[in-house]
């Protein structure tokens, strides 16, 4: 009997890998939001953001997790960002250190602004985890839509996908469960 637990405890958790590995994310095109939020961490994230923005397909965006000690003109700067757009379109968050305060901050920041969609960027592999957090932070009234950053060169091993799922099972747990 404890086999046969064992075994099916092993199987789903085996098929829920299968279906994180599926749902990792990918480039959105042609689809526009009320906003765009950009979690740091990750090479080509603010840069998609900043492409997104450059196209109209959003009117604001938010970069969170930015160091507390990087200044506006230094972001624009590094990323040859015009200082009109700087001042109009592009905010600054300093308080968020994890996924979990991205979308605490975020959450802040839309409901704020009374955005009703918001574009997520952030690196593919770690899309299903932060899209999760901000879903259940902003909550039901504003529509959160992925936009994943290839890995590309930088694919993540084996490692970081499976260190990502057990982080997304323990916060969908403690989420379902009203843990945290």
């Amino acid at each position: 009997m404890i086999w046969r637990i064992a075994l099916l405890l092993l199987v789903a958790w085996a098929l829920g890998f299968a279906f994180f590995l599926m749902s990792l994310g990918k480039p959105l095109d042609n689809r526009k939001t009320d906003a765009i939020v950009v979690l740091t961490g990750g090479s080509g994230r603010i840069d998609r953001g900043l492409a997104v923005l450059g196209k109209g397909d959003a009117k604001r965006m938010l970069v969170s997790g930015v160091d507390p000690d990087v200044r506006p003109v230094e972001l624009a700067v590094q990323f040859k960002i015009d200082r009109r757009l700087m001042a109009c379109c592009i905010d600054l968050g300093w308080q968020a250190v994890d996924t979990r305060s991205n979308a605490d901050e975020t959450a802040k920041w839309v409901q704020r602004h009374g955005y009703k969609s918001v574009r997520l960027v952030t690196t593919d592999w770690h899309m299903p985890r932060a899209r999760m957090e901000l879903a259940n932070a902003i909550g039901g009234d504003v529509e959160v839509i992925g936009d994943g950053v290839r890995s590309g060169a930088n694919s993540p091993g084996w490692g970081v996908l499976l260190r990502e799922y057990h982080k997304y099972l323990v916060r969908r747990i403690a989420l379902w469960t009203h843990a945290g």
